[in-house]
């Protein structure tokens, strides 16, 4: 635990917060231990975060012992803390990385200059929110759709379109089993996700695609580093490298860059790790 940096991370977000724009808090005349200005008090924030009295000062005072993400995010959420304050947070007080987004809206979105960003790939490229709904893309992502265009959600075009069957070569036995992973697991983190629930209901529902969804053959979260057969509509044959990324600021969407390969053999377009020089 770094209690300093924890202290000084709480303590400057309390500091921010009028007390008059929470909901239920009275100030008293006797504000007692209060940030400097017109910050909440100690109380207040353990009052906010539905803790006893205390609990605060514990904590930014290094005297709770790996603090449970539960108690932690009652605090960053009284604290109106941003996502990477949550981030900070979880590693000054457990050494860790938080275990889920902050906001409910984190995944949801993604800065406005990653499409900028997408734009200038000169590979495939595409970025999904948490549901996999595509939010941004660049054109030679869509000469992947040269008739109707890319589709609205990227999981349910992967495993239920019948484009996608067509496109992704081998879908049953070299896409499938490892796209199918992915939408379990997202489901496992955002189990109140509406769409994620839906396009899994109707993964069980299809006759091709629920029999290798219950058969969990692999537990692949993402597709990062993965290498895969393509039918391109106007290259043909390819082989494809996935390369995928979250942006820090938008928990669980994904950066995701498509290499194509038309027509060569995977072993001929690896590349080795990279590693900084000892």
């Amino acid at each position: 635990m770094d209690s300093n940096a924890l202290a000084g991370l709480l303590e400057a977000r309390r500091e921010r917060i009028d007390p008059a724009t929470v909901p239920g808090i009275q100030v008293a005349q006797n504000p007692g231990r209060r940030a400097a200005g017109l910050g909440l008090t100690q109380s207040h924030v353990d009052q906010m975060a539905g803790y006893d009295t205390n609990t605060y000062n514990r904590l930014v005072n290094g005297k709770i012992s790996n603090p449970s993400f539960k108690l932690l995010r009652a605090y960053a959420n009284a604290l109106r803390l941003t996502e990477q304050e949550w981030a900070a947070m979880c590693r000054y007080a457990r050494g860790d990385d938080p275990n889920n987004r902050l906001h409910h809206r984190s995944g949801k979105r993604v800065p406005g200059m990653w499409a900028d960003a997408i734009d200038g790939i000169r590979h495939m490229a595409y970025i999904t929110d948490q549901s996999y709904n595509l939010l941004a893309h660049n054109e030679p992502f869509a000469d992947l759709f040269p008739a109707m265009g890319p589709p609205p959600n990227m999981m349910e075009w992967m495993l239920l379109s019948e484009a996608a069957r067509h496109t992704l070569t081998g879908w049953k036995t070299v896409w499938a089993p490892y796209v199918l992973p992915q939408l379990r697991g997202a489901r496992a983190i955002l189990p109140d996700d509406e769409t994620l629930a839906r396009i899994e209901r109707e993964v069980m529902a299809d006759p091709e695609c629920g029999p290798l969804y219950e058969e969990r053959t692999t537990a692949q979260v993402h597709p990062d580093g993965q290498e895969r057969p393509l039918l391109h509509p106007t290259l043909g044959p390819c082989w494809v490298q996935i390369c995928a990324a979250e942006p820090l600021s938008s928990p669980n969407a994904r950066v995701m860059i498509v290499m194509l390969y038309p027509g060569a053999d995977p072993s001929q377009i690896r590349r080795p790790y990279l590693h900084a020089k000892s």
